[in-house]
């Protein structure tokens, strides 16, 4: 009798474990993912498939220009932005998804030439603003990403 309990209760498990659903990522303010504090890739993706409507294609093109201009690129999710940088070095680089555009924030910004467009309360941040209807110019931000990662970064 014991045995038919166990497999019983095994079976209900297992069909309990089969309709878990997994949660889906709560969007803060202005669209912008709310996903845990974490190092690695994977919260980084997690983030970007999060990202909602036209943003997650963005996110998946700045992630991939990334990886490709930056070998061994850094990546980690720290206040609801993925950052990425280079070991020992700190973070050249953050994502932050707003109602209407992605920003792009280049932490020692003002050492880019050219300089991004977007101005920061802090001396050395500079933005660049991503719109849905906006053409990204890969070649210009791929210049910008490789000249960021070759400077120091920020250090959290």
């Amino acid at each position: 009798m014991a045995g038919k309990t166990s497999i019983k209760s095994t079976k209900v498990a297992k069909k309990a474990a089969s309709r878990r659903v997994v949660a889906v990522p709560t969007l803060l303010a202005g669209g912008n993912p709310q996903i845990a504090k974490a190092d690695g890739d994977a919260p980084v993706q997690a983030y970007i498939a999060a990202m909602p409507g036209w943003k997650r294609d963005l996110g998946r093109r700045l992630d991939a220009l990334i990886v490709h201009n930056v070998p061994g690129v850094r990546k980690a999710v720290k206040w609801n932005s993925p950052l990425y940088g280079i070991e020992g070095q700190g973070w050249f680089l953050g994502i932050h998804c707003f109602t209407k555009y992605v920003k792009v924030a280049y932490f020692r910004g003002t050492s880019l030439r050219p300089v991004p467009p977007g101005e920061s309360k802090s001396e050395d941040t500079r933005y660049l603003d991503i719109h849905e209807d906006n053409k990204l110019d890969e070649a210009q931000m791929a210049a910008w990403i490789r000249q960021a990662a070759a400077l120091p970064g920020w250090v959290t």
